[in-house]
């Protein structure tokens, strides 16, 4: 008989929960759910689900990541998008794949299209919703900005229309079924693009923003972080600027995007007092945008700007900042140091505008 370590029984009393709660989720809905079915599914105790899930909410959202598709060839294989609203209507296309057939029941139909409606009712919940939203209609933006023909200018509104319009077309493919055609979505997706948007970047606190504080610290980021947007390693060691956003404050990604300096590579990292909820829920929805970037865009879509989920908060530990849903923090890296630091609402903003010292742009030069 073989022995399983303690680190494997573990692991498969894991995957036991999971498949159970799929199954529950699948068969009655979230909202309808009950931890006891789960237990006596997966024929363990009330206690073993919650030693390894500290909620109801966080079981579903595992449930919804287990079911994210790995890496496939159309991560590698995709045409970059010549135009704008080319790319709106292929990303269109791709994120259209999720919703509900017209004949699955509505529990499963709901897991298939990885919906969060009636999840997260709390104000915090909401908050984090809104704001992962804003960061999805950022990284849409940055990959509709990177087509080879279109005009000058952003495209963050454009990226929110889209998002607004996909998103409403999810939630009644959940409640009316068979309502709407998702080609005339994706086509729509595609009309948005040619009109006019005001998308000006001019955030009124800005101008409030205290200074980045100088210093002149040693830099030694943690060995291994993964860049959520690519999948590859994500190398945040410099020169450049490295943001520290709580699940409430990620809309601030943008500040750092916009004022950092031409070529300049940004690191924004993510951490949350709750990895088991807001941080599920950030990852879940970054890596479900992720995949459907990567299909579309593909390898050639690199922004200057990586993407780390800090769970474990090893990156804030090393800048010596605190992890909570409202941090927001920033530093600028340069030849292997710490040369300005920023805390509060606008430090992104001001770490990217921070000088870089004559000395350390001579060292890096």
């Amino acid at each position: 008989m073989v022995r399983l370590t303690r680190a494997q029984q573990q692991e498969r009393t894991r995957a036991a929960v999971l498949t159970a709660a799929a199954a529950e989720f699948a068969e009655h809905g979230y909202a309808e759910a009950r931890v006891d079915r789960i237990a006596a599914r997966a024929e363990l105790t009330r206690g073993a689900v919650y030693s390894n899930f500290p909620s109801k909410r966080s079981l579903y959202l595992a449930v919804l990541l287990d079911s994210l598709p790995g890496p496939t060839a159309g991560d590698t294989t995709a045409v970059e998008p010549v135009d704008v609203a080319g790319g709106a209507e292929s990303f269109a296309r791709v994120w259209l794949e999720r919703l509900p057939l017209s004949g699955e029941a509505p529990p499963a139909g709901r897991l298939r299209a990885l919906s969060v409606t009636g999840v997260f009712e709390d104000g915090p919940g909401r908050t984090a919703l809104a704001e992962v939203t804003r960061l999805e209609s950022l990284l849409l933006a940055l990959a509709l900005e990177s087509c080879r023909a279109r005009p000058p200018g952003r495209r963050v509104r454009l990226a929110e229309m889209i998002l607004t319009l996909l998103h409403g077309a999810n939630h009644l493919a959940q409640t009316a079924p068979g309502f709407g055609d998702p080609f005339d979505v994706a086509r729509a997706c595609r009309h948005l693009a040619t009109l006019a948007a005001d998308d000006v970047w001019a955030p009124a606190h800005l101008p409030y923003v205290a200074a980045a504080r100088q210093c002149h610290d040693a830099w030694t980021p943690p060995p291994t972080m993964t860049d959520e947007i690519t999948g590859a390693p994500a190398g945040p060691a410099g020169p450049g600027v490295v943001v520290l956003l709580g699940t409430g404050r990620l809309s601030a990604a943008e500040e750092a995007i916009r004022a950092a300096r031409p070529g300049e590579h940004v690191t924004v990292a993510v951490v949350t007092a709750d990895p088991a909820e807001s941080g599920a829920l950030t990852r879940l929805r970054i890596a479900d945008l992720a995949a459907c970037l990567r299909r579309v865009f593909g390898p050639a879509f690199r922004p200057s700007l990586s993407l780390v989920l800090d769970d474990r908060a090893a990156l804030a530990s090393a800048l010596g900042v605190e992890a909570t849903d409202d941090t927001e923090a920033a530093v600028r890296v340069t030849a292997g140091h710490i040369v300005a630091r920023a805390h509060g609402r606008g430090a992104a903003y001001a770490a990217a505008t921070a000088p870089i010292p004559a000395d350390s742009e001579e060292e890096r030069r």
